[in-house]
């Protein structure tokens, strides 16, 4: 009989070898868990780890792997290459007895209906073993650091003295931060709360509603989370609500609102806001809706393209507009690491095309004497910088304004019209913020 731990061994190697194919890590995981039987409800955290954790490391393991392959498996065999993966990750990475470690990704080869190959992950994996000091030698001097050479190539240039921080902050293991909903408690009540179940968290300083938990558990664990006091999102994300600086009930755009994280945390600042969560995606909307249902929180919720408001708008202009632009995603690698994956060059020259539409088609939009609030999780200049100094270039109307937050100050640098956060800083996410106020004197 198959033992349980084998069994996980197995789904990770199933969701590892979906992201490499091209999926998504998240909903890769998402697939492996549904098909789960409840025997292995007990195993969800270890295939999570072992799934996050060789895709993190992916770009170094494969090739000692494949260094160590008599011949390169078939392409019928990949998943056999993605358990090796999973087993050189345990092996390197994680602190599980070798033996064990060893002995249940064995096993695991014959869930992947691959019995003659067991003997093969045996060997290899034993091989791994006894050459692993000579391995982890080697792996201490690569300068690629398990990043794309695109990517590492553009870090260089953009940050000549940081980029290696960058790197080794987006290969960390990110912290669980939470969102207290500040209009029903406070921080420090909050975290009174959470001592009082025996679950440490600490403050950020220069964040009234960031509470950094100093071990991560599932949100189900957490008081209050269904009832609506809190809720998970990155303190570098929690900057949105209040650099977007609205006044008491304005008319407020969230553009490009799924999940819903940032409108949330607006309306629980201000309730009386008239705000407005477009998205164009029908499907993600559903949890902006489900999100707002578990804040008891009320707004429009719409689906729409932010580049057609001839579509969905109402011709009334609003006071504020919060545009969280897609992105590369490369703030946030340390979330999802299968971005260093999937993302290419040629998705960044896309991104900032949309991005740069974005900003043409909303700002007519803008009130005059309004504001509009431009957010990335990218850590590239083309897509921050350039992209805000190029907008304002060719739109006169469109005054950058200057950011002031303790958060910013401590943990940002200014980049152009805008701020800088780096992966890392300040436990933060990679994130971009500009505002620009619309001049009614260009009008």
């Amino acid at each position: 009989m198959t033992s349980p731990a084998a069994a996980a061994r197995a789904s990770a190697a199933q969701a590892v070898e979906a992201v490499r194919a091209g999926r998504a890590l998240d909903s890769a995981l998402e697939q492996v868990f549904a098909s789960l039987p409840p025997a292995l409800a007990r195993e969800r955290a270890l295939i999570q780890e072992m799934t996050y954790g060789t895709v993190r490391w992916l770009l170094q393991l494969e090739p000692v792997i494949r260094e160590r392959l008599e011949k390169p498996l078939k392409a019928k065999d990949r998943d056999l290459e993605s358990l090796l993966l999973v087993g050189l990750y345990q092996l390197l990475h994680m602190q599980v007895a070798a033996h064990a470690a060893v002995k249940e990704t064995v096993e695991a080869a014959s869930l992947l209906k691959k019995e003659w190959a067991k003997g093969l992950v045996n060997a290899l994996l034993r091989r791994v073993l006894r050459e692993q000091e000579t391995i982890r030698a080697r792996l201490a001097q690569d300068d690629k650091l398990a990043h794309p050479e695109w990517l590492l190539a553009r870090l260089r240039q953009a940050y000549p003295q940081d980029w290696r921080a960058i790197a080794d902050a987006s290969n960390a293991r990110p912290p669980l931060t939470l969102r207290v909903h500040l209009g029903r408690t406070t921080r420090d009540a909050y975290r009174a709360r959470l001592r009082q179940a025996g679950i440490g968290a600490r403050a950020l300083p220069e964040m009234d509603s960031a509470l950094i938990l100093d071990s991560p558990l599932p949100v189900e664990a957490l008081p209050g989370f269904r009832e609506g006091d809190v809720s998970v999102q990155d303190a570098a994300a929690q900057l949105a609500a209040p650099l977007l600086d609205c006044p008491p009930g304005a008319r407020v755009l969230d553009a490009c609102a799924a999940p819903g994280g940032k409108a949330a945390h607006l309306l629980e600042r201000d309730p009386r806001l008239e705000l407005v969560a477009l998205d164009v995606d029908g499907t993600r909307l559903e949890s902006v809706h489900e999100n707002f249902s578990r804040l008891g929180l009320r707004a429009a919720i719409v689906q729409g393209d932010a580049a057609r408001p001839e579509d969905w708008w109402d011709r009334r202009p609003f006071d504020r507009i919060l545009l969280d632009a897609p992105c590369s995603a490369t703030g946030v690698i340390r979330r999802h690491p299968d971005i260093r994956l999937h993302r290419t060059p040629k998705d960044v020259e896309r991104l900032v095309a949309t991005q740069a539409r974005l900003l043409d088609r909303l700002w007519p939009l803008l009130a005059s004497g309004g504001k509009l609030l431009y957010v990335t999780c990218s850590i590239l200049p083309e897509e921050n910088r350039q992209q805000m100094e190029a907008f304002v270039a060719r739109q006169p109307q469109a005054c950058a304004e200057t950011l002031a937050h303790p958060a910013l100050a401590q943990h940002a640098r200014a980049e152009g019209p805008g701020w800088q956060i780096l992966p890392g800083s300040g436990d933060m996410d990679g994130f971009y913020y500009a505002r620009l106020a619309r001049n009614p004197a260009g009008v």
